[in-house]
């Protein structure tokens, strides 16, 4: 709005034309990859309690909480992450005995 006796006028800005890219290229979305820790007959519940506290911080409480669902569900997904921060993640359970995978998010 201008004022009485004011010569001077509102500039709008046009919107600018894109083109849009010729090729065919799909662009996939850089999805989380999971860790997931599966039951075994072999590790004692407290054992895999303790791991999960040890690699990756967490508190007795959380790391009880995916142990029983380990136990009890067969899974639990301890972390989540760039591909090679799962792959880090996965070798380190291994490394202490865990049975551990990794797989893509939203699959």
């Amino acid at each position: 709005m201008t004022e009485t006796g004011s010569s001077a006028t509102a500039q709008t800005t046009a919107p600018v034309e894109v083109e849009r890219p010729a090729s065919d290229e799909t662009i996939e979305v850089d999805l989380p990859w999971l860790v997931v820790v599966w039951n075994d007959p072999i590790n004692l519940m407290t054992y895999v309690t303790f791991v999960f506290q040890k690699l990756f911080g967490y508190s007795r409480a959380r790391a009880h909480k995916l142990m029983l669902d380990v136990h009890y569900k067969g899974r639990a997904v301890v972390s989540s992450g760039p591909k090679e921060r799962a792959e880090m993640d996965v070798n380190r359970l291994h490394q202490h005995g865990l049975w551990a995978t990794m797989e893509r998010s939203g699959t």
